[in-house]
């Protein structure tokens, strides 16, 4: 996405304000703007959030405290500055280079660090059965694997293990290499719910072509399983209630929801071998 000319004047109040020094050209996405700059010499990352889900998403960056997730170094209204991963490496690049196995293990242990309990409360936080609220009206409209999928979900949610703060997000470009503090997260959800859902789009990712390549999702839901302490058949569950969620998602943004539906069609095929 271009930047646009009122992207840029986006910065400038903050530059000033926490006296910051650009040092790079700004990255655009959908629902936010960000600017790598310099702050006292060292290197950070200025966001602007554009929409009120990433807004609630530094609020949990703050309750973490850099602990699994990247350091908050200021905050104030729809401006986050936070600490910039210069480590070199990239769990994308990871699952494509014939480390599928580590990259997952790596994601499931910065989820058990965000997982964990801390002393103060957390923000306020979106429970999963709010998250899904999508997934009904389009699957009784559509049937089919959406159906399944709705189905599925309304008895995971009905019934949720292990309940904790989520990150709502966790996949391989969410989790990045911050080189001697290790792997952290960052862009979060702020979801509560079941633990388990947040392995669900590690399976999805880190894009179409590996994740609905043969044998992956099978593959790693093994890996995940193991390295987060999870049921298998249960994780297989939420991929498949995950990809409905997104594929309604898409529907209702009036997109195909054609790859969402391949990894639920993978995660249901998974499930009815048992």
């Amino acid at each position: 996405m271009p930047m646009t000319p009122g992207d840029e004047a986006l910065f400038a109040p903050w530059l000033e304000r926490w006296d910051l020094a650009a040092d790079g050209e700004p990255i655009v996405t959908p629902s936010s703007r960000l600017l790598p700059v310099r702050r006292d010499g060292g290197p950070a990352i200025l966001k602007i959030a554009l929409e009120a889900e990433e807004r609630r998403g530094a609020e949990l960056m703050r309750w973490w405290a850099g602990d699994g997730a990247a350091t908050v170094l200021a905050h104030e209204g729809d401006a986050l500055l936070l600490e910039r991963a210069l480590g070199p490496g990239s769990l994308v690049e990871m699952a494509h280079g014939g480390r599928d196995d580590e990259a997952t293990r790596i994601i499931a242990r910065v989820a058990a660090r965000l997982h964990a309990p801390r002393a103060s409360p957390p923000p306020s936080l979106l429970p999963l059965t709010q998250w899904f609220a999508a997934l009904d009206p389009v699957a009784a409209s559509q049937g089919g694997l959406l159906a399944e999928a709705a189905a599925v979900a309304r008895e995971l949610l009905r019934n949720p293990r292990e309940t904790s703060v989520l990150h709502g997000d966790l996949h391989h470009g969410n989790v990045l290499d911050f080189g001697e503090r290790g792997w952290l997260a960052i862009d979060p959800k702020r979801l509560a719910g079941e633990r388990g859902f947040d392995f669900a789009n590690i399976l999805r990712n880190p894009d179409f072509a590996l994740a609905t390549s043969p044998g992956r999702l099978a593959r790693q839901a093994t890996v995940a399983a193991e390295a987060a302490g999870l049921e298998r058949r249960r994780l297989l569950q939420w991929v498949l209630a995950f990809a409905g969620l997104s594929a309604a998602w898409h529907i209702g943004d009036g997109e195909a929801p054609d790859p969402d539906l391949a990894v639920a069609e993978i995660a249901a095929a998974a499930l009815a071998k048992g």
